[in-house]
């Protein structure tokens, strides 16, 4: 049981990183994107590789996991931010679909839909970090300075712009504001959070394949940044807690697991709808979603 437990306080951690990675794009700069796990995905897949082809370390393939992501976003962002609202959305729609496709059919490289096994976990200091109370304190220290960091940029100037930029666009490019670069920058610091997530996803599973990083798994990091409360990273930590730990409980009231898995989808489903219509800035949220709808003038580019 006790194993069991870590192992959910440590899919909390590797969840909570990606959800406030998104919580950056979404819930304070207002993009909503569905392409989050394509994100994690890519950071999951360049350490796998890096780890299982080239034998390098932790401390390299997470970083390169970073790079990678971040490179990846700034391609992707460049032309997807000429659109506003829905079709935004529906542009990382499509890329998501795009980087599931590649990491499903391109079976040379990323094993296609038989995934990588045995993936090398992190090694620090000559001792390997396999046991989960050993990996819950590695996945806490990533989890505790991705806060850090997202923290103090949303806190700087800069995020105050990204504020600015989801209250009123028009109004802060009026300032002279180049609000399309501030979005690039929020949307390629997203990703490269998220490809963190990722990283220890894959050396703590050892075992990833495409199923992991579908449009399901994006929506899914939404529901989290959107109940747990968008604008404020410790609404992210609470809506992982909340997402992954209440479902899991289903378990342990004799429910077959084939049912258990369609009612934690039900579960979801049920508790995203019911927070979008009372509490639709989430437990700790500062931004509601959707709030500027009727607002006439607003998106005016």
């Amino acid at each position: 049981l006790m194993e069991y437990l870590l192992h959910i306080l440590i899919m909390i951690g590797i969840y909570s990183i990606v959800s406030m990675s998104l919580n950056l794009l979404a819930g304070y700069t207002g993009l909503l994107s569905v392409s989050q796990a394509a994100f994690y995905g890519v950071g999951a897949y360049t350490t796998a590789l890096l780890s299982l082809k080239m034998g390098l370390p932790f401390w390299i393939t997470i970083p390169a996991g970073i790079v990678v992501s971040g490179f990846i976003a700034f391609l992707i962002a460049w032309p997807a931010l000429r659109t506003y609202d829905d079709y935004f959305v529906i542009t990382t729609f499509a890329f998501q679909v795009i980087i599931f496709s590649i990491l499903n059919n391109w079976v040379s490289f990323t094993g296609g839909p038989l995934g990588l096994p045995g993936i090398p976990q992190p090694v620090f200091f000559g001792l390997k970090i396999s046991s989960h109370i050993a990996f819950l304190l590695f996945v806490g220290v990533f989890a505790m300075l991705s806060y850090f960091v997202l923290s103090r940029i949303v806190q700087s100037p800069f995020g105050r712009i990204l504020k600015a930029i989801r209250e009123d666009e028009v109004f802060a490019m009026s300032l002279g504001k180049d609000v399309v670069k501030f979005k690039l920058t929020a949307f390629v610091l997203s990703a490269a959070v998220a490809s963190v997530g990722g990283s220890l996803y894959a050396q703590y599973i050892t075992f990833i394949d495409p199923t992991s990083f579908t449009i399901m798994e994006s929506v899914f990091i939404l529901s989290i940044v959107i109940i747990g409360g968008a604008g404020n990273l410790r609404g992210s930590i609470a809506g992982a807690a909340l997402l992954i730990f209440i479902p899991e409980m289903l378990r342990f009231i004799g429910m077959p697991s084939s049912i258990a898995a369609n009612m934690r989808q039900i579960f979801y489903g049920l508790l995203l709808v019911l927070f979008m219509m009372f509490r639709p800035q989430g437990l700790l949220g500062e931004y509601s979603f959707g709030r500027h709808v009727s607002e006439p003038g607003k998106r005016g580019g």
